[in-house]
Formats: C-alpha cells, structure tokens, sequence
C-alpha cells in the first residue's frame, strides 16, 4: 500500500491507512485534524493529506525553513537603504 498525494481518497481507505476506527476517522474530519473536501455529504481526502498526517515532522521541516527564510526577506538590516547625500556641497 502506497499513498500518492495526487491521488484523492475516500474515508474508509483513509481509514485503512491510518489503522484507525470509523468514529476516530469521523472525529479527526470534522475536527479539522485531517483536512478533506465535502462533496454533497461524503469527504474526499488528497492523499498529501495522508501523508501529512502520517509524517507531521516532514511538514514541520519544511515550515520552519519557510519561517526563516520568510524573516530574512522582511528583516530590516538586509534590505538598509544606502545613506543619503547632502544636497549643495
């Protein structure tokens, strides 16, 4: 069993990938805990999504490399306009 995070996913699959039960599987949707599409009153899940649960640590990676990045390009010492020259001398 491999997740594809193109591929999109119904509740139960979902449900066997996670090794977890129907009531657990319905609290983490409409928790928000796994992020799902409604569509008409059955969800479909991105199999990123799967894989976002499964391994949180990756996500958590690439986030604080953003976060940083994101604070280098906003500091204020980085982007320091050059000094002014006096007018007339």
């Amino acid at each position: 069993m491999q997740i594809q995070e193109d591929v999109i996913y119904t509740p139960k699959e979902t449900q066997a990938y996670l090794k977890v039960s129907q009531s657990t599987m319905t609290r983490m949707l409409k928790s928000g805990l796994i992020r799902a599409a409604k569509v008409g009153k059955q969800y479909r899940i991105l199999g990123k999504e799967i894989l976002r649960v499964i391994s949180p640590g990756l996500e958590d990676t690439v986030g604080v490399a953003y976060n940083k990045a994101r604070r280098w390009a906003h500091d204020e010492s980085a982007f320091q306009p050059p000094p002014k020259k006096p007018m007339g001398k």
